[in-house]
């Protein structure tokens, strides 16, 4: 999906949400004297909202820290690199010390903030034109809005709310966090109305459709404990999907947008970008390289800068059989005896990198780190059972249902029966619990899936309850607005 270069001159407010420039003069200044586009000579067309549209898209390309976080945050994986002050603030999240002066956790702040801003910037201007379509249009934004708002709960908690407008620099010093459960009840409304104005299918690989919405909207009742909401919802994407026979094949650049894919963020790797101080501005996957083994050469992958190492503990947690194991996991050192590969040791080395999402011979272009074309498959329909699994069961709606949908992911995981899990009650939803964890290992799920049911402290090294179960508010944002930080930070 590529963003069009002029988009950036639409969008008014850059990447920082609060930070504002106090020797701006805006006093008798006309935009269109500089040849900039505005709102009020821009929304003339059809083409001209689906141009915005594409905007709002483009910052789930920058993502990739979160992805890195929702594992690094666990033992599933050490943070790496080259060394213990390569990348400062995932070394800090890695090791549970870090605080509100985090740079990656800014970022992160900020690029959500930058997507709602950009949906915002529809909003303020729906009234503008009517035309065919519309309500499609604004459907696939109120999604985006909606998943932005939701990685910023799963993040921070209680975060500042706007959905009217966008904020400028009248805003700053003004804002409120606003409690966690009426950004929820924002998101499930922007879910609801993508969920009735999305069509079911799309022409263009990564737009949203409105089973996506459905199974992201589901994923939000299961994170307040909605369980029968969350049953119904899922419900709905049951049997339009189906699991790809050989899992692996899911994570190849052939299996991209597959019958697995239910929410797929789009990569290329032709962009013109070569510019390192903004790795985000392409449109490549910049999270990529960093998964990669070191000064590797050989076969079928290649190099990268060896963070987000898998431990031994996740690689042993698989079971005899389990073809997920070495689909999800690279043994460096075994594949390097099989083919004579050889690569550098980084810091932090277990043996071991995340495979699904390693850097792949041939797959870049460009400036090779930040032009990786790999999609980030956010949604996938085996996600999609085992949530549907657990609602059933969390909520005493059918047993019987969560046991089908937990034994079909693993079926495909070990191709038979055999080790399909009979179990009930308290034993059946731990089974789940581990099973998404095996299905979704290095995915970036995990941290929040065990912050929200309430096992990050006895599985987390570090953790501290009431502490770690959100991270710090950025201190930039809190000297600029006076927002509250988070407890204990």
């Amino acid at each position: 999906m590529k963003t069009m270069k002029y988009l950036n001159k639409i969008f008014l407010v850059g990447t920082a949400l609060l930070t504002v420039n106090a020797c701006s003069n805006y006093v008798d200044f006309e935009p269109s004297e500089t040849h900039e586009i505005v709102a009020d000579v821009y929304f003339q067309s059809k083409g001209d909202y689906e141009a915005i549209l594409t905007g709002c898209y483009d910052p789930l390309q920058w993502l990739y820290l979160n992805t890195l976080i929702g594992d690094i945050a666990t033992e599933n994986s050490l943070c790496g690199g080259e060394s213990a002050t390569d990348v400062v603030g995932l070394q800090q999240i890695d090791d549970y010390t870090h605080n509100p002066n985090n740079d990656n956790l800014t970022s992160i702040w900020q690029w959500c903030y930058e997507g709602v801003n950009r949906v915002n910037y529809l909003e303020e201007n729906k009234a503008k034109l009517d035309f065919e379509g519309k309500d499609a249009i604004y459907g696939q934004a109120y999604f985006l809005r909606a998943y932005y708002y939701f990685e910023l709960v799963k993040f921070f908690g209680d975060v500042p709310l706007f959905t009217e407008r966008r904020l400028d620099g009248t805003d700053s010093g003004t804002l409120q966090r606003t409690p966690k459960e009426e950004v929820y009840a924002q998101i499930e409304n922007d879910l609801l109305e993508a969920v009735n104005s999305i069509p079911t299918t799309q022409t263009q690989d990564g737009r949203i459709t409105k089973y996506a919405a459905q199974a992201l909207l589901g994923k939000v009742y299961l994170f307040q404990d909605k369980f029968p909401e969350a049953a119904a919802m899922l419900q709905n994407v049951i049997g339009v999907y189906s699991l790809v026979p050989d899992y692996e094949s899911q994570f190849l650049r052939s299996g991209e947008n597959g019958p697995e894919s239910v929410f797929e963020i789009q990569y290329s790797n032709e962009s013109e970008w070569y510019d390192w101080g903004c790795p985000t501005c392409g449109e490549g996957n910049f999270g990529i390289i960093h998964n990669g083994p070191r000064a590797y050469s050989g076969p079928q992958f290649a190099s990268g800068w060896s963070f987000n190492i898998p431990t031994e503990t996740l690689y042993n947690s698989f079971e005899e059989g389990d073809t997920r194991r070495d689909a999800s996991i690279l043994n460096i050192v075994a594949y390097a005896e099989e083919t004579g590969a050889s690569y550098a040791e980084g810091y932090e080395h277990t043996g071991y990198f995340n495979r699904k999402y390693i850097p792949r011979a041939g797959e870049s272009g460009a400036q090779t780190e930040l032009n990786y074309l790999t999609n980030y498959r956010a949604i996938r329909y085996a996600d999609v059972l085992l949530m549907a699994a657990e609602a059933n069961a969390r909520g005493n709606i059918d047993e019987d249902l969560a046991r089908q949908y937990l034994n079909e992911v693993r079926e495909r995981a070990f191709g038979n029966s055999d080790h399909n899990i009979s179990s009930s009650g308290t034993a059946l939803v731990q089974a789940i619990w581990a099973e998404r964890n095996l299905e979704l290992s290095m995915e970036g799920h995990h941290f929040f899936d065990l912050v929200r049911t309430g096992q990050a402290a006895t599985e987390i090294e570090g953790f501290v309850s009431g502490k770690h179960d959100v991270f710090p508010v950025p201190q930039r944002e809190i000297d600029i607005s006076g927002l509250t930080q988070n407890p204990q930070y």
